[in-house]
């Protein structure tokens, strides 16, 4: 799925998740060693474990790359 992201530096991503397993995910622009980073540690990860951690943790604003991808895990179970 496409994601575009709000308040973050990052402006979108794109993730694939397979049996609630994340199986891809790619930010596009933002900190590019902290989204490739984070990217990288989720794949083979549980989605939902996931998407429970990194919610609600902030950076400029109420939200944060990791905020985002909470978000868009979210999006992708309610779509």
């Amino acid at each position: 799925m496409h994601y575009k992201t709000h308040g973050t530096c990052s402006t979108s991503i794109d993730l694939e998740i397979e049996n609630d397993v994340i199986t891809s995910c790619q930010f596009t622009n933002g900190c590019k060693g902290n989204t490739s980073g984070l990217a990288k540690l989720v794949v083979g990860q549980n989605a939902k474990e996931v998407m429970e951690r990194l919610r609600g943790i902030p950076c400029h604003g109420n939200t944060s790359c990791p905020d985002q991808l909470s978000r868009a895990i979210a999006e992708y179970y309610h779509s």
